[in-house]
């Protein structure tokens, strides 16, 4: 370890952050392997080292035998003093090595308002922060994520863009990148071979025109690029590599624990959604992978916890068999499984018996819509009384710790929709009273709001954001309808929202202003420790941009956005056709119920879609 860091470490909160040594870290001979590879996550290393996606990528690249891939987090704010204090650069948990004898540096960006986090890192790594100011091929600097299906905001820092899933998209440019570290091509060379795999995105490669209006005029790919870079997927997931030797952080994270991924994809298609829209189509692992996965994790890593991760949990087919499955194991050694994301209209005494063997967790449902006419203009197809017989089944079990989230801002919301979730909470609080064996502990039923966001690959991706001072409107509407004393209120900041709504919805003109934050301090945005929103509205003001054309506006159907050239798979006729339905407020079935002809399905090769 470097004397300077010995010296500072004991000045900071949890230093164990920064030491790196976990149980089942990958450890490597540095002079054995033709390219080392500084895996950078933009934010601290607790919510890192909880990511699912980057514990699979991090052992997927280095499975490559000539890779050694180690892992970057983003130092907390007394650690970033201290290091700059002492001079020390931004280092690999693994080697301690400074990010300087790297061949790359690749970033999962998960959340736009990491984008200032990435260019910190980049500065603590003594690079420069443009692609352009980077003209030899070493270290090339790369990013995906779902941040990345639109990549234009921050197209100006990154050479290139890989779009979708990376287990096998990864290795593959690794591999290119060995070639030509080898033979020595130039940076120019080497992105014109890389854009010819697919799912990569080179943004130099293409010419973005914009009208005197603001509006895209064009977006052109050099000969050699494709005009849409089609995202990639992992079509077999029970083939597809998966970490049950994960690594066991030193210090406590926000989701420590043994994660199992159970499909990818989502059957819902929530109008507001973008997850579930750019990891279609479905893929399911199978249960027995499942339980041979969970166990051989659990063993490896010594956790009393084991989660079971998807957008929608419950839409699993085998739920029930694979909680018996994993409860074989888990319920004799102690061992909790928890069942995140979990929807109001399939939640079963089946499943609940289950979850109450070992230990009860609080239970969460995401109702989004406070009236039925609102639910179905989102597609989210639950009912009240979807909702209540939920709520009756978990008190009767001995729940009495409900959370209830809903968004506000939504396309054709009104006041009655608002008051409806304070009807819903009260509706909720009977139910406990009514339903609840032990009353004795009380009950807590928390509704939160967030403010809507138009996401980029979405049906709801041409509306506009409401104003910051119609969200808090509407937040003082719904705080004074809730007059339970047993029923919590809690809000996200409006501010936030507006940042990243412009961020999600932004293009390449964005660049100087999210510079602009990162010069004047931005880093870490995504925490109210370290967020500003003065900064931000400064900086727009300095680089001449108006936020409210990005977040504020309806976007014309027409109109070419900054993304289009992404194909995350889901058609646009699809999308705009759900839009209608929206302002319709009709449902669509979910996908194994009947085919929404997305166009998802097209990415897959000789498997069937498994909705």
């Amino acid at each position: 370890m470097d004397k300077r860091l010995e010296r500072i470490l004991p000045k900071v909160q949890k230093p164990a952050r920064y030491t790196g040594g976990e149980y089942n870290q990958i450890m490597k001979d540095k002079n054995a392997v033709d390219l080392r590879l500084a895996f950078c996550f933009p934010d601290t290393y607790e919510i890192g080292m909880s990511n699912l996606g980057l514990s699979i990528l991090y052992h997927t690249m280095n499975s490559l035998p000539f890779v050694w891939c180690e892992r970057v987090f983003a130092p907390w704010g007394d650690m970033y003093d201290e290091m700059k204090q002492a001079g020390i650069p931004l280092y690999a948990l693994e080697s301690g090595d400074p990010l300087s004898r790297f061949d790359s540096l690749a970033f999962s960006i998960g959340y736009e308002m990491a984008y200032t986090t990435v260019l910190d890192m980049l500065d603590m790594a003594g690079l420069p922060l443009r692609s352009a100011d980077r003209p030899n091929l070493l270290p090339l600097v790369w990013a995906g994520g779902t941040a990345a299906v639109n990549a234009e905001p921050i197209a100006a820092f990154m050479d290139l863009f890989v779009i979708g899933e990376g287990e096998e998209m990864n290795n593959e440019l690794l591999t290119l990148l060995r070639t030509a570290k080898q033979e020595s091509w130039t940076k120019e060379d080497f992105l014109r071979k890389a854009a010819g795999i697919p799912g990569v995105y080179v943004p130099s490669l293409y010419e973005v025109s914009y009208a005197d209006s603001g509006e895209i005029l064009s977006v052109k790919a050099a000969e050699g690029a494709p005009a849409r870079v089609q995202k990639r997927i992992v079509e077999n997931l029970d083939a597809s590599p998966f970490p049950v030797r994960p690594i066991v952080p030193s210090t406590e994270v926000v989701h420590d624990r043994v994660s199992l991924e159970l499909f990818r994809g989502c059957v819902r298609g929530c109008r507001f959604c973008q997850a579930g829209h750019v990891y279609r189509p479905i893929r399911s692992k199978k249960r027995e992978t499942l339980v041979q996965q969970g166990i051989e994790a659990l063993k490896n890593t010594g956790y009393q916890e084991l989660t079971l991760l998807s957008l929608s949990t419950s839409d699993y087919r085998e739920l029930p068999a694979l909680c018996d499955g994993l409860l074989e194991y888990c319920e004799e050694r102690s061992i909790g499984l928890s069942l995140p994301s979990l929807r109001a209209d399939n939640f079963s005494m089946e499943i609940m018996q289950r979850l109450q063997k070992v230990r009860k967790s609080g239970l969460t449902f995401a109702v989004e819509g406070g009236s039925q006419r609102l639910r179905d203009s989102i597609n989210k197809n639950v009912t009240e009384e979807d909702l209540l017989n939920t709520c009756s089944i978990a008190f009767e079990g001995g729940w009495n710790n409900v959370k209830l989230y809903y968004m506000l801002g939504l396309p054709t919301e009104t006041d009655e929709d608002i008051l409806g979730i304070a009807e819903m909470a009260n509706k909720v609080l009977h139910c406990w009273r009514t339903h609840a064996k032990n009353k004795n502990r009380g009950v807590r039923i928390t509704i939160s709001t967030s403010c809507f966001i138009p996401k980029p690959h979405s049906p709801f991706q041409w509306e506009a954001q409401i104003s910051i001072g119609e969200y808090k409107r509407r937040v003082n509407l719904l705080r004074g309808a809730i007059t339970a004393k047993n029923v919590t209120y809690n809000w996200h900041d409006a501010e936030t929202s507006l940042i990243e709504a412009v961020l999600s919805k932004g293009d390449r003109r964005l660049a100087d202003a999210i510079e602009e934050v990162f010069r004047q301090g931005g880093r870490l945005e995504a925490w109210s420790d370290y967020f500003s929103f003065e900064r931000w509205m400064d900086a727009f003001r300095r680089c001449g941009i108006d936020p409210s054309f990005y977040a504020g506006r309806e976007i014309p159907i027409d109109a070419v956005l900054p993304w289009d050239h992404i194909d995350v798979g889901v058609r646009k006729a699809h999308l705009i056709r759900e839009r209608e339905r929206a302002y319709r407020s009709e449902l669509s079935p979910d996908c194994r119920r009947q085919c929404s002809a997305c166009g998802a399905a097209r990415l897959l090769h000789g498997i069937a879609c498994d909705a």
